[in-house]
């Protein structure tokens, strides 16, 4: 055991050390802010696996955010009763459409300034922490059970004023998150104290990465949180109607964008079988991805195991691998439950890149969207990253 302990800790500094050789901006990566969130995210992991109070507290907060999710649902269902409180939604209703309520609601405590000042208090806090700017650092917590579409979305204001690296620096960690109203569905298919541990450790792992591939530094009089000013205030009613209007617009970008890339996808897989039966995009990521997968500690057939688990769900998504482990998963050694658990735990695959570039679509300029998509692989790695890192982080302490 002491040598896949080892084999695992090495992984850890193998992962950030990628993320190091691949950075845009060696020289501005602030060391002394990324470790303090390793050695917190390692206190986080060690606290969340051991003691079930840690687990609660994170339950208790998603709770919080599903109960507004669900709201939404009792709104879709007024108008279509037959897509919601049925076994399996599709993803344009239980993912997309609750943006109709999210938004809006989060929009009047933009138009009242309430959330500004919540903005600027609690991510001044964290900025210290972090090392990110205030609006960056508060995004994280609002993108750990909103989601990425929805965290996007409330946050049009900022995104619009943003420059495109800082923009870039929100993609990034949209890819890393999961939204508060899958948690239950997630909990019914693997065990829950690793769904529940993933979630904190996916946002700080999130800043951690995206610190050191797209360290972004800004002057102390730009780290500001975008408000409505009084005299740029249009009446309450008109600026709600515009609200709705542009959630509304924005779901059908997103679901336009996730449609387009999950069928490339699957043609991209049909095009590969011509060549041989068993040669898809799963089994080449399979094959690139094993030799992270064997650093997170893990012999080496349940690594191969792992690697094929993973490229899977990046070229899928984490419900499919779910739906597959779920008859076995208790079966598996602890660690290898542990590992592959907690790297699912999240939205990084490539149907999140076309929902992430096509919100940004939707809420920024040309130059943000060009940016953006210029970078798409940063967009994907970073996911991988997260992932690994807490899949890695949570090892430690199982086996």
């Amino acid at each position: 055991m002491f040598g896949y302990l080892l084999l695992n800790i090495v992984g850890i500094l193998v992962f950030i050390g990628v993320a190091y050789l691949l950075s845009k901006d060696r020289k501005h990566i602030q060391w002394k802010s990324i470790s303090l969130m390793v050695v917190l995210n390692i206190f986080l992991a060690w606290f969340l696996i051991r003691f079930p109070v840690g687990r609660a507290m994170v339950h208790g907060a998603a709770y919080g955010f599903n109960w507004l999710v669900q709201t939404a649902y009792d709104g879709i269902g007024f108008a279509f009763s037959s897509w919601v409180h049925v076994k399996q939604m599709d993803f344009f209703v239980s993912a997309l459409l609750p943006i109709l309520l999210v938004v809006p609601l989060f929009d009047i405590l933009t138009y009242f300034n309430v959330l500004p000042w919540i903005i600027g208090k609690l991510g001044w806090i964290l900025s210290k922490i972090t090392g990110q700017p205030k609006f960056e650092s508060f995004f994280s917590i609002e993108m750990m059970f909103l989601g990425n579409t929805e965290a996007l979305a409330v946050s049009s204001l900022q995104i619009k004023k943003n420059s495109p690296e800082r923009n870039l620096t929100l993609a990034m960690m949209s890819m890393s998150c999961i939204t508060a109203a899958i948690v239950g569905a997630y909990t019914q298919m693997v065990p829950g104290q690793f769904v529940l541990s993933a979630i904190p450790l996916n946002i700080i792992n999130a800043i951690i990465v995206v610190n050191i591939l797209n360290p972004v530094k800004i002057d102390r009089d730009e780290d500001k949180v975008v408000e409505v000013k009084k005299e740029e205030k249009e009446p309450f009613f008109s600026f709600l109607g515009d609200s709705i209007l542009a959630a509304g617009k924005l779901i059908l970008i997103i679901a336009a964008s996730v449609i387009a890339f999950v069928a490339l996808a699957a043609l991209i897989d049909k095009l590969l079988m011509l060549i041989a039966p068993w040669l898809t995009m799963e089994s080449i990521l399979g094959i690139i991805l094993f030799p992270f997968s064997f650093l997170l500690g893990l012999p080496a057939d349940q690594a191969f195991q792992m690697a094929q688990y993973m490229g899977t769900k990046l070229v899928t998504n984490e419900f499919v691998v779910m739906g597959e482990i779920a008859p076995k998963v208790n079966t598996f050694a602890p660690h290898f439950r542990a590992v592959l658990c907690t790297f699912l735990i999240s939205f990084a695959n490539f149907s999140t890149l076309g929902m992430v570039i096509g919100a940004f679509k939707d809420l920024s300029d040309k130059a943000t969207v060009h940016h953006i998509s210029k970078n798409a692989g940063y967009l994907i790695l970073s996911g991988i990253l997260v992932s690994l890192l807490s899949a890695g982080l949570v090892g430690l302490f199982v086996w």
